[in-house]
């Protein structure tokens, strides 16, 4: 039976990704949580040496290491043969979708959470508008996009590509955002997935 171990952050909605993709597949894993206020250099072992970038989530899989969210849920996709990984056709409108929410949503949303939740002086208001008016433009064409009634992203099974579009969007007062109906709508059918 393979064995896979979870490396990460209950802050972290990277990890929280990984940790929800293993959840609805009912994939068995250990966890390990790191403190992000540790300096890299001082993160325990295995973590340090087995995370390329020094950075969480981190997968073993049979103790090989497998780093960056939506890679990792790629791999587990591959694994699973589901969710994304049934066929060929599948994983390329996956793959579509993992990359728009790692240049749209992962980088406006999870910049402004970060900023409004981390940092003692917030987001430089620049700054701050600039990923706003992103993350306004990136919302309304997530509501545009599930406005024809599919249940999930691509059609009416769960994919990574969902896994990976909400993995900061559950807690939009740590970002001070609206989330709009279609989208809250498509986030309780997550929530209700098995695991």
């Amino acid at each position: 039976m393979p064995h896979f171990a979870l490396f990460g952050n209950r802050e972290s909605g990277h990890s929280y990704k990984v940790s929800l993709m293993l959840a609805v597949a009912g994939i068995a894993h250990d966890y390990q949580e790191i403190d992000l206020d540790l300096p890299r250099g001082e993160r325990p072992e295995p973590f340090r040496s087995l995370s390329k970038y020094g950075e969480v989530p981190l997968l073993l899989h049979d103790g090989k290491p497998f780093v960056q969210s939506n890679a990792i849920l790629l791999h587990l996709a591959g694994v699973c043969g589901k969710f994304g990984g049934e066929s060929a056709e599948r994983m390329e409108q996956v793959r579509e979708w993992l990359f728009w929410e790692a240049n749209r949503l992962g980088f406006s949303l999870a910049n402004l959470r970060y900023g409004l939740k981390f940092t003692s002086t917030g987001a430089a208001s620049d700054g701050q508008a600039m990923l706003r008016a992103r993350f306004d433009a990136d919302i309304a064409r997530l509501e545009a996009e599930l406005a024809d009634g599919r249940a999930f992203i691509l059609d009416d099974q769960p994919s990574i590509a969902d896994i990976a579009l909400c993995g900061y969007l559950f807690w939009p007062e740590q970002a001070n955002i609206a989330v709009p109906p279609g989208v809250q709508a498509w986030l309780d059918r997550i929530a209700a997935l098995p695991g």
